[in-house]
């Protein structure tokens, strides 16, 4: 059986850091993100009696090593939880992406969720979809929140029951722009989860960031435009912090990325604009802001020399129907 899915990368807003578990990659604490649209990873998943092995591509290169061992824990999952006689046979899974991906982009979120979507059609999975982020979990603890898209809350958890992702209620949507300074600078976000534990700010942080989560939590069910992302600035800042203090030193900013930082600061304090950065793992910043001033901030960031481009708030992961929709 053949299906093709839709899911949208996240931006973070209050971010995981570090694993409890590897294998079901369940994280220390919850985190929160939206899911930015229309930037999309497009899905196609056949299991086949034709197939000789399990096969995975994505834009066009075919997975090996640890990139396939990934989507191949997803699979698994996936297998473990269906009925169908079909799963047994090998599965071939294309994916394409419609933006960048290792640039800090959250590609590896909408990569597992689309998988995970089309997955649990083409293996006759009857499941809800914060059922259907469990699955994407295993690929990436942030594609769970890609799978039921929006605002969402990935909760911790020591199984499938607790460890899953809901949606968080807000309106905020429906004003907000996303202004994307891209700074393309290769980054490895596994190797930072590995070793989050061992940063001196890792207890530090940890301490801190449940009271983070409620009051993003209550800032986002008040529709609180600037206290949703006054925080989502802030968790960047201390992400960062815990990232740069780890075995590694890891440091991804780059100086295009201190540039923006520095030009969204000068817009909300010279000229009183409501607009703030945020990034995850990489170089590229998310810029935050409302409907009334996306092109005014576009015009400044992409004065900071880099390529920009806006975006809206993306919704859950969802199948395509159309023939012509399929990858192959």
């Amino acid at each position: 059986m053949k299906a093709t899915a839709m899911a949208h990368p996240i931006q973070g807003l209050v971010k995981y850091h570090g694993m409890r578990d590897d294998i079901e990659r369940q994280p220390y604490h919850d985190s929160i993100s939206l899911c930015t649209a229309p930037s999309h990873t497009r899905t196609t998943v056949e299991f086949s009696m034709d197939y000789d092995e399990d096969t995975y591509v994505v834009d066009g290169e075919e997975l090996e090593g640890r990139a396939f061992d990934r989507l191949e824990a997803v699979v698994e999952k996936a297998r473990g939880m269906s009925d169908a006689a079909h799963t047994v046979y090998p599965v071939r899974i294309e994916s394409e992406n419609s933006f960048p991906s290792n640039v800090g982009l959250g590609s590896s979120s909408s990569g597992f969720a689309a998988a995970a979507r089309a997955l649990a059609e083409a293996a006759e999975i009857d499941a809800t979809l914060p059922e259907i982020s469990t699955i994407a979990r295993v690929g990436s603890a942030s594609a769970a929140r890609s799978v039921t898209g929006a605002f969402s809350q990935l909760h911790t958890g020591l199984n499938d029951e607790d460890c899953r992702s809901r949606r968080v209620p807000t309106d905020l949507h429906e004003n907000l722009k996303i202004v994307v300074g891209l700074v393309p600078y290769h980054k490895e976000t596994e190797d930072a989860h590995r070793e989050a534990a061992d940063s001196h700010m890792f207890q530090a942080r940890n301490a801190h960031i449940h009271g983070q989560i409620a009051k993003m939590r209550d800032a986002l069910r008040e529709d609180d435009f600037e206290r949703t992302f006054e925080l989502a600035e802030q968790d960047s800042l201390s992400l960062a912090a815990t990232t740069m203090t780890g075995p590694s030193g890891w440091v991804y900013w780059q100086p295009a990325t201190l540039a923006i930082f520095n030009r969204v600061r000068k817009l909300r304090e010279e000229e009183d604009i409501p607009v703030y950065f945020s990034t995850d793992t990489g170089a590229s910043v998310y810029v935050n802001t409302t409907d009334e001033h996306a092109e005014r901030v576009e015009e400044e960031i992409s004065d900071c020399g880099v390529s920009t481009t806006t975006w809206s708030v993306g919704g859950p992961a969802r199948l395509l129907e159309e023939e012509d929709d399929h990858l192959f």
